[in-house]
């Protein structure tokens, strides 16, 4: 059972409670998502699957089911396997009746375009979006016969074109599931609403990724707005100061 701590008692057991916890009710809205453990690590031998448990997999399945687009860095995707977005029928039903998409987009962002186009992400029925430079477009012809090649930039990834070119296309819930170096551009930018941080309970251990990595600058004030509990591990949410 998933307890909810703040804001008030109760619970946020199944799909739909959770969907409701984590909905956001502002039509452009960015999310980071990570999972940590106590010591700050977010990654055992590369992934960030082994800090994860059933709780946190279904806070990940109820953020993607009320985001209009998943925003992943090709580092990541690669590292993790992504494969395309993929929601049960009830939580398909719920986004149409959100009127939303059926599910969320995919949006991969690469600033080389060194992805293989016979990945398992681009095998789903919805073209994924690939964020890109001008160069990569220009060049890698054969990934634009998979995915939709955008251009951000010359030379290296603007993010805040790419915040907007996803906005332009109506995705403006955009949930970003790293990694620390896309975290840390869309901190540095200003662009990021919301931190949700699942603490894991894990000692990981030296030598680890960690959380800090995310951002390189002067502290950054965040306003504690949820809490989540199930089988000792916190789901947290956090809100950036207004802009």
């Amino acid at each position: 059972m998933i307890r909810r701590l703040l804001p008030g008692p109760g619970t946020a057991d199944g799909g739909e409670e959770l969907e409701e916890a984590y909905h956001h009710p502002a039509p452009q809205h960015l999310r980071l998502n990570f999972v940590a453990s106590l010591d700050g690590a977010i990654e055992i031998d590369g992934r960030s699957g082994p800090l994860g448990g059933p709780a946190d997999k279904q806070a990940f399945r109820a953020m993607r089911a009320v985001a209009d687009v998943v925003l992943v860095a090709s580092g990541t995707a690669v590292r993790e396997r992504y494969g395309p977005v993929i929601l049960d029928d009830p939580a398909r039903a719920r986004r149409l009746a959100r009127q939303q998409s059926a599910r969320p987009a995919l949006a991969v962002v690469s600033g080389q375009g060194r992805l293989d186009r016979g990945a398992r992400m681009f095998t789903g029925p919805d073209r994924v979006l690939v964020l890109t430079t001008s160069q990569v477009v220009s060049t890698r012809t054969d990934l634009g016969e998979v995915a939709d090649l955008i251009d951000c930039g010359d030379g290296e990834v603007d993010l805040r074109r790419v915040v907007a070119e996803l906005r332009e296309r109506g995705l403006g819930r955009i949930l970003c599931e790293g990694g620390p170096f896309l975290a840390r551009g869309l901190m540095r930018a200003g662009l990021v609403d919301e931190l949700c941080l699942t603490v894991s309970p894990l000692v990981a251990g030296v030598g680890r990724q960690t959380l800090a990595e995310i951002w390189v600058g002067p502290p950054v004030p965040l306003r504690l707005e949820a809490v989540l509990e199930a089988d000792g591990m916190l789901l947290t949410r956090y809100a950036t100061e207004e802009r």
